[in-house]
């Protein structure tokens, strides 16, 4: 089937591509809406500006739309006209979606899609956290946390790259202060450097932190695609 993705960069919007081409469908465009800000409850913020490296790495055509208002209804608007492009520019028959366990998410792209007469596929959906998790590190996912906003998460977090042995401290500290293992609830956010389907690894050359002593952010200044890799 020829889908679209809404993408974002983080871990749950990349893995749902890498899943949907594993089952043999043709991923032709990546749909990315920029939120006006951090307060969106439907869209992924930090470092969005970076998702055309990994278009670019995937090599998969990327759509953007930038939003300015932070009103679910505004985001929808710009999801719709991004779809109805995609289906006109790449004759794309679904949507693809990293959604794992937000009904609400769920529930406006599938109400948006059937407007649309398109179908909806969301591979990580209901997955349970551990599990995904490890299946993201052993399908060698390398992704980092841009953003922090729970108790149990402090700075030292930020910019990380996840591994195996990070996982067993997150399930310890998930736990213990009752976020969710994954991040589905916005407790943290992430994007993803290299996996399978990027053909080159992105370098970031220059970051900067901030952290006001309960929530952070790992914002990226400069990237590129790692040709030597």
């Amino acid at each position: 089937m020829k889908l679209a993705s809404l993408f974002s960069g983080g871990k749950d919007s990349t893995y749902a591509i890498y899943l949907a081409k594993k089952q043999g469908h043709d991923v032709r465009c990546l749909l990315s809406v920029f939120p006006k800000s951090d307060e969106s409850h439907l869209l992924h913020h930090p470092n969005m500006k970076w998702t055309k490296l990994q278009s670019e790495t995937m090599h998969i055509p990327q759509l953007t739309r930038t939003s300015d208002s932070d009103a679910t209804e505004t985001e929808l608007t710009l999801i719709e006209n991004l779809l109805q492009k995609a289906k006109d520019q790449f004759q794309i028959e679904g949507l693809v979606h990293g959604g794992i366990k937000s009904k609400f998410q769920k529930d406006k792209f599938e109400n948006v899609c059937s407007k649309l007469n398109l179908i909806v596929m969301a591979p990580l959906w209901d997955l349970e956290p551990e599990k995904y998790m490890n299946q993201l590190i052993n399908s060698k996912f390398n992704f980092i946390m841009t953003t922090v906003s729970s108790d149990g998460l402090d700075d030292s977090w930020l910019g990380k790259t996840i591994t195996k042995s990070d996982l067993l401290l997150l399930k310890t500290l998930s736990e213990k202060f009752g976020f969710n293992l994954n991040f589905e609830g916005g407790e943290a956010e992430t994007f993803v450097t290299n996996c399978p389907i990027f053909e080159n690894s992105i370098k970031i050359n220059q970051s900067k932190k901030s952290w006001d002593g309960y929530r952070g952010r790992f914002e990226i200044v400069d990237a590129e695609l790692n040709y030597h890799a």
